[in-house]
């Protein structure tokens, strides 16, 4: 057994590798930084707390339900994180993500991507659908690409996320029921 989850490791990591870029300042380079740093969580928070109190109807929702799921959502990843221990793949670049979160299994930026994805296509309007849905594999690609995480830890991530905005989804109608401040 052991050796069958060594094997995937050294696998996972030679996937991870031939994914990952070499750090320069290119414009290939730039985009990977950009997208990896766009999951970060405290930029969504903070967007959408400005929704939700400037919004009504609608986005209101949206906003109070994507917010409860991008907290929760993070609670749930730590307490993964630090069950599971596995350290990040070596590297110089995302300091802030290597001194501050040094695990790497799941990908939180994974997981809120799909989350977050998962709620607008179910919330719409179409457009922030389709917006978000094309956005979400881009911060997990960018996640392997910059050499913070491992695929195996994205795919995680992806999985994780996919199930959490599915259950939200589900739960919307309760929460509404037993927070109406909140929406």
């Amino acid at each position: 057994m052991k050796q069958s989850i060594n094997r995937w490791m050294e696998r996972d990591e030679r996937a991870s590798a031939a994914l990952r870029l070499k750090e320069q300042r290119g414009f290939l380079w730039k985009s990977a930084a950009f997208f990896a740093h766009s999951g970060d969580s405290w930029f969504w928070m903070a967007g959408l707390v400005l929704i939700w109190a400037a919004a009504r109807g609608a986005w209101h929702t949206r906003a109070a339900l994507m917010g409860l799921g991008v907290g929760s959502l993070a609670v749930l990843v730590i307490l993964i994180k630090f069950t599971i221990r596995r350290q990040r793949p070596e590297g110089e670049w995302g300091a802030v993500y290597r001194n501050t979160d040094p695990h790497s299994f799941p990908s939180g930026h994974a997981a809120r991507a799909a989350m977050l994805a998962v709620l607008a296509a179910l919330l719409g309007p179409p457009w922030f659908g389709w917006a978000v849905c094309l956005w979400a594999p881009l911060v997990s690609l960018a996640r392997v690409s910059t050499g913070v995480h491992y695929l195996s830890d994205v795919l995680a991530g992806i999985g994780l996320g996919l199930l959490y905005g599915w259950g939200l989804w589900e739960l919307l109608p309760l929460l509404q029921r037993f927070l109406p401040w909140l929406f």
